[in-house]
């Protein structure tokens, strides 16, 4: 399969199936580039963007859902910064972390939960809405806004 930059849908019957998805979207990404993912707990965000992160030339092993921390750094290609804001309590945390100098910052921005930043997402962004579909079987929605 080939991942264009245009809204699509995917579908995995795996983790390494997900993963493997990561690393594709990984090449059409540029500088500054936004994620935002949506989707249930277990529905495979984390593992999209540890493929993500692969994709970069990030060791998978590193790659880490922030859930304590906020945000994770992490260096290949390009910077990764890697943002779960599923234990944020007020979105005044987001200033406290310095979300808007990552938005600045010569890297790829990946958020899970991104809904709860709704209101300081940059309009030109991807959003990513994973679905669950059995056990292993994901659906991974993609949406270009304004690019």
């Amino acid at each position: 399969m080939i991942i264009e930059r245009k809204n699509s849908i995917y579908e995995s019957g795996s983790p390494a199936e997900t993963e493997s998805i990561g690393e594709q979207i990984a090449e059409i990404l540029k500088v500054r580039d936004m994620i935002c993912f949506t989707g249930v707990l277990g529905a495979g965000k984390t593992c999209l963007i540890k493929g993500i992160g692969i994709g970069l030339g990030i060791p998978g092993d590193e790659i880490k859902s922030p859930s304590f921390t906020l945000v994770n750094e992490y260096n290949g290609r390009l910077p990764l910064f890697h943002f779960d804001l599923y234990r944020m309590k007020d979105i005044s945390e987001l200033y406290h972390i310095g979300w808007h100098d990552y938005l600045l910052r010569d890297g790829i921005v990946v958020v899970e939960w991104g809904e709860k930043a709704d209101g300081y997402l940059p309009g030109n962004r991807i959003d990513i809405k994973m679905e669950i579909l059995s056990e292993k079987g994901r659906r991974i929605n993609i949406f270009f806004q304004g690019n």
